[in-house]
């Protein structure tokens, strides 16, 4: 069974003074103590087997019921005080006040390998932090975090971590689209897992209500229990635990971009201090690759969390972090100075990350060649949006092709010889005509020269770039489908996706059928081709 340990780093905070749960201003405390709701009828609709033994290797959880209604909130455990977090943000760019895990509930800290993981259950009640909202989840939503959780752990993105997903047997009313046409779904639980669930928003809290004790003790806690490498104090501390924020925010950022990962909904609320994927909410994988693209119908006209403006808000949102750290600080040049490191940090993994997607080297001794390559990625980026590209499938193709073959071939040969296996990422092969085919084959004419002037093995490029190009990614209609199906009872597609998403850079010729552009019926379809907050 689950066992909860002392959970220090949160005893080292303030705690609310207020017993009560209902929704309120908290002006005090980083935390709150509340009760999870008893839910009618529980049952687990799929489990972290392989995470849940790093917890305990001893329990079948299977069988065991107590663990049933432990993940699902019926039961508190012993040594267990469940509490949320006090935190504020900023929220499409609005400071937005105390916001609070609205329906997060921590169950505690357990022992993980060698380290500490607190444990919290998403919609399991009400908190001081509700905003009058219910405090509950649906199974739509619940699925979507579960399964892409785990995804993103395959795939080598640093996230957050699912336990479990469960039903409550409670039927819970949404608006799915704001519009006014409520109905009820099924509700969910999620249990899920990270280090640290503290945000941006935890420190920006104090410092907008001038609590700067608070937030040095925050700050302090943070880098004691969290930041074990910082060995300096005072101001010399602050700057270093803010300098690997931007470190670690900066690496997460392009390891989204590698795998065509669209977050949402990025306010300073829902961004890892740990530099983790935090709040599966309206995200999505780009299909077509389409660096304006996001997947939040709230985003929609302002485009504010798309693709390609992820590395800047994030920026954005790291000046807010400076801000609140600013009154420990006390000085505005060295904060500055790291938020500059921050913008390389991004350019040259960005760099790096494309070079390994596209199976190059980049020698940074050789300058004539080093600007060829940034070229050929800023063009391919040009190049992608001509028409319709599905971006996994094209990176995962480029790597089988043939650099001697196309510089030898005739360039007025049929497009299916001419693009070879990457004309199937395309979804309008007819129009590969006129300029869009020019500039295509110039691009493929500068990648092939490139390839044959380092002197790749063909091989050894294959294996590289399968190595960090997934063939498999948690499409969006794939999720939408997998949600219609356990609304009605089958959890199958789940159980499915899930499996495909532990082995995302393999072959697996058994769900080769996943390997496929997104099928015209989902192009505008709810849930498939974007999604309300609400999701």
């Amino acid at each position: 069974m689950i066992k909860f340990v002392k959970d220090l780093f949160i005893e080292a905070l303030s705690k609310d003074p207020s017993q009560k749960n209902t929704s309120r201003t908290v002006p005090h405390g980083f935390y709150s103590y509340v009760t999870p709701k008893e839910t009618k009828n529980p049952s687990f609709i799929h489990q972290n087997k392989a995470l849940y033994k790093k917890i305990d290797p001893d329990t079948d959880l299977l069988k065991n019921s107590k663990l049933l209604d432990l993940l699902s909130g019926n039961k508190i455990p012993e040594n267990s005080l469940p509490y949320s977090m006090n935190y504020g943000g900023h929220q499409f760019g609005h400071w937005a006040g105390q916001l609070g895990d609205g329906r997060a509930i921590h169950l505690g800290a357990v022992k993980l390998e060698n380290s500490l993981w607190q444990l919290q259950l998403k919609g399991a009640g009400p908190t001081p932090y509700s905003r009058n909202a219910d405090g509950l989840a649906v199974l739509r939503s619940s699925v979507r975090e579960y399964l892409c959780s785990e995804a993103m752990q395959a795939l080598g993105v640093p996230t957050t971590r699912a336990l479990s997903l469960s039903l409550t047997g409670d039927l819970v009313l949404r608006d799915v689209l704001y519009n006014g046409n409520t109905a009820y779904e099924a509700g969910a639980v999620i249990a899920r897992m990270a280090p640290c669930f503290i945000r941006f928003g935890s420190f920006e809290l104090p410092a907008n209500r001038g609590q700067i004790n608070a937030l040095e003790e925050l700050t302090k806690a943070t880098i004691k229990y969290h930041f074990p490498e910082i060995k300096t104090t005072g101001k010399e501390a602050y700057l270093e635990f803010f300098e690997i924020v931007c470190t670690r925010t900066a690496a997460l950022i392009v390891e989204w971009q590698r795998v065509g990962f669209v977050h949402g909904v990025l306010n300073t609320d829902n961004m890892s201090i740990l530099g983790l994927t935090i709040d599966y909410g309206p995200y999505g994988w780009l299909e077509p690759y389409d660096p304006n693209w996001t997947p939040n119908t709230t985003d929609a006209k302002e485009s504010r969390y798309c693709f390609g403006n992820q590395s800047k808000v994030s920026l954005w949102n790291l000046y807010q972090l400076a801000n609140a750290i600013y009154p420990l600080v006390e000085e505005a040049a060295p904060l500055e100075k790291i938020l500059d490191l921050y913008k390389a940090h991004f350019e040259k993994g960005y760099c790096q990350m494309m070079c390994k997607k596209l199976g190059i080297k980049l020698r940074e001794e050789h300058q004539k060649e080093k600007q060829e390559v940034l070229k050929l990625i800023a063009t391919l980026e040009e190049v992608l949006v001509l028409t319709e590209t599905d971006m996994t499938l094209f990176f995962r193709l480029l790597s089988s092709f043939n650099s001697k073959a196309f510089l030898a071939m005739d360039k007025k040969s049929p497009i299916a010889s001419i693009f070879g296996p990457i004309l199937i990422a395309f979804y309008t092969p007819e129009a590969l005509v006129g300029i869009i085919k020019e500039s295509w084959v110039t691009w493929i004419t500068d990648y092939a020269k490139l390839l044959e002037k380092q002197g790749i093995n063909a091989q050894l490029r294959l294996k590289n770039m399968n190595a960090v190009n997934p063939k498999y990614v948690l499409r969006n209609y794939m999720a939408q489908m997998a949600i219609e199906k356990a609304e009605k009872g089958d959890y199958s597609l789940v159980s499915e996706l899930y499996e495909l998403l532990q082995f995302p850079y393999e072959e697996q010729p058994s769900f080769e059928n996943w390997f496929a552009k997104r099928p015209e019926w989902a192009r505008n379809k709810i849930g498939c081709s974007a999604l309300s907050c609400s999701s």
